[in-house]
Order: structure tokens, then C-alpha cells, then sequence
């Protein structure tokens, strides 16, 4: 939001910009990311060989691991709770017990503590947005909703400082170092 919003953009483009820079399976869809993963799991039977692949680097254990929290996610833990209260009223979805195992080997397992990667909000908010009725595809919609407030009493804010300049993301190369260059014709199909 702020980054778009620097370019003196108007409120509703920088709050689309924003809900779609937080649309990715990484950040906003993780909750969808997570739902799709305990579908791909199926079963309880089904968890140990997941684990064992996302050991062995085929797989991603989603709604695990944050870039703030190291240790486990002090919102999971309530919206945990939040969880146990809907399915109380919607019925308890058969995913949760897969979502529990996941969690519990997880919370043992060194390969998952040594790497920090805990429950985060979002492993628990897609069961619960699905046992409300409320489509996937809108999960992200209801991410952002509570953060567009703020988002836009920052670019408010923003655009009043007279000394607001446009944002300049910055980045170091890290790739290959300067090289000769050789022409089209004389490459191989090896040296690339």
C-alpha cells in the first residue's frame, strides 16, 4: 500500500495493489495453501509419508514457519481456540484431525523445531472460513479487510508529509559476476 500509494496513486489502486502483493500462497493465501495441502493429504494414514516427503525436499508444510515469530505464533494460538468454538457450531471438520497431526509431529520432530517452524495464523483460518460456508477464493478478501483501515490511514498520512518522496525498493545483484560477451552464433548449448 505504501510503496504504491508513494507514487501519489489514488486509494483504490493502492489498496488493490496491496490485497494482490498479499494474495500469494507465502503470505494472504496461505490459509487456501494450507486447506489444499490437508486435501492432498486425505487422510490421517496419509500423514507420515507427507512429513517424510517434505523432509526429503518434495513438498512445503504450509502454515508453518513466520518471518517475525521463531517459536510458535501467539495468533495461531488463540485462533487455535477460535477453531475449537465454530466447529462446536458448524461441526467438526474431518481436515481438523489431519491439521492436528501435522502440528503435533511438527512440534516434535528436530527437523521442524531446528528450523523454526511452527504453527502460524494461517494454518488454522482456512478450516474455520470453510466451516463458515465462505468460499476460498475470498479468504484473502477477509485478510485484508481488516487491514485496510490502517492501510489507508497510512496513505492518508503519507500523501500529507511534505517530505514524502516515491518509493525506491533496493535491491544488491547477487548473481553471476560481469562476463565477455560471446555472440549468438559461437555459443554452445553446454557453456549455458
Amino acid at each position: 500500500m505504501r510503496s504504491i500509494g508513494s507514487s501519489q496513486a489514488d486509494p483504490y489502486s493502492a489498496t488493490a495493489g496491496a490485497i494482490a502483493a498479499l494474495y500469494g500462497p507465502l503470505h494472504g493465501g496461505a490459509n487456501e495453501a494450507v486447506l489444499r495441502m490437508l486435501d492432498q493429504i486425505g487422510t490421517l494414514a496419509s500423514v507420515p509419508a507427507f512429513i517424510k516427503g517434505v523432509k526429503a525436499g518434495e513438498g512445503r508444510l504450509m502454515g508453518f514457519g513466520h518471518r517475525v515469530y521463531k517459536s510458535y505464533d501467539p495468533r495461531a494460538k488463540i485462533i487455535k481456540r477460535v477453531a475449537d468454538s465454530v466447529f462446536q457450531v458448524t461441526g467438526r471438520n474431518p481436515l481438523l484431525d489431519i491439521a492436528l497431526e501435522l502440528e503435533r509431529i511438527a512440534l516434535e520432530d528436530e527437523y521442524f523445531v531446528s528450523r523454526k517452524l511452527y504453527p502460524n495464523v494461517d494454518f488454522y483460518s482456512g478450516l474455520i472460513y470453510q466451516a463458515m460456508g465462505l468460499p476460498s477464493e475470498m479468504f484473502t478478501v477477509l485478510f485484508a479487510v481488516a487491514r485496510t483501515a490502517g492501510w489507508l490511514a497510512q496513505w492518508e498520512e503519507m500523501l500529507a508529509d511534505p517530505e514524502q518522496k516515491i518509493a525506491r525498493p533496493r535491491q544488491i545483484y547477487t548473481g553471476a559476476a560481469p562476463r565477455d560477451y560471446v555472440p549468438l552464433d559461437e555459443r554452445s548449448l553446454q557453456a549455458v
